[in-house]
């Protein structure tokens, strides 16, 4: 097995080639579509460097591999499907549940299924899927969101936002459906309890004080040294640091544009809805001008 990695500098996400060199049999592992904002312009250009490799080494696509619907990048895998016919789109079963909250949050239309069935696979906890040569085990992990897993490829995982860099900590867990106790559970139960000398690969790196960019450490690395999750950390002491962290945190650039395509399967919309927040002055007090705002939200479905 051989892994491949590319890197989006605008949304600073990996996407992962994992292929058997000898046979050809290749997967990719959350491929990015690139988005103008500004100009409300979409852009094939990350996923044309995958695809530009996978046909340079004459590689089989067999599977795009999400590891959640993710709130910072739009999925380039229908772009890939296109490009490679034979490959099939697969993502945790608990994507329904997150397909079910943001139907409501965004208000989409009434025919659009919240049964998972826009992705050809659902993945069950513990499945072990062939993909040629290639196999490789799901690993629920919610926590980031509960339809969050990490893929277990020989001696590597993928984990998606579940586990960054040990300089950088954990996913958020903020997003409707998340929980830091799920998340705590999920690494320390679930991923630590992999051998130490496990692969790491992870989803994102914002480069913390300016190092270089990295994507590849081990289990050990993480139980000793993660920032925000080491090994010896309690539940309690995670849960409380979690949730005060988030409270402070800004909504990904790309949140409601990234979300309404990604729950389904990355297909493109003609139109993006953008919830709206109203900001009025708060009362003042008798004999005094009001100088604060407050938060209004225009809809109680909001993420």
């Amino acid at each position: 097995m051989q892994i491949e990695t590319f890197h989006d500098e605008a949304t600073s996400t990996f996407t992962y080639v994992v292929f058997e060199p000898e046979s050809g049999d290749a997967v990719v592992i959350d491929p990015v579509l690139a988005l103008d904002t500004v100009e409300s312009r979409v852009s094939a250009g990350p996923v044309e460097k995958v695809a530009a490799f996978l046909e340079a080494e004459g590689l089989k696509l067999h599977l795009i591999l999400e590891t959640h619907a993710h709130a910072d990048h739009l999925s380039g895998a229908q772009e890939l499907k296109a490009r490679f016919p034979g490959a099939r789109l697969a993502i945790g079963r608990r994507i329904t549940e997150v397909q079910q909250v943001f139907q409501k949050v965004f208000e989409l239309p009434a025919d659009f299924a919240t049964d998972g069935s826009q992705f050809d696979l659902l993945l069950e906890d513990g499945e072990v899927v062939e993909a040629g040569k290639l196999a490789f085990e799901v690993i629920s992990t919610p926590g980031h969101t509960p339809a969050c897993v990490t893929y277990l490829f020989e001696d590597a995982i993928f984990t998606g936002d579940a586990l960054f860099m040990p300089d950088m900590g954990t996913g958020r867990c903020d997003f409707p459906g998340g929980s830091a106790e799920d998340l705590y559970d999920s690494i320390t139960g679930r991923l630590y309890a992999l051998p130490d000398e496990t692969r790491v690969f992870v989803g994102h790196d914002y480069q913390p004080g300016g190092r270089e960019l990295a994507w590849e450490t081990t289990l050990a690395a993480q139980k000793a040294s993660n920032v925000q999750l080491p090994a010896s950390r309690s539940r309690a002491d995670f849960v409380a640091f979690r949730s005060q962290r988030d409270a402070g945190l800004s909504s990904p650039r790309l949140l409601f544009q990234s979300v309404q395509v990604n729950v389904g399967g990355g297909r493109l919309l003609r139109y993006f809805k953008i919830p709206v927040n109203v900001f009025r002055p708060e009362p003042a007090p008798k004999g005094a001008e009001a100088t604060s705002l407050r938060e209004e939200p225009i809809s109680e479905a909001r993420p």
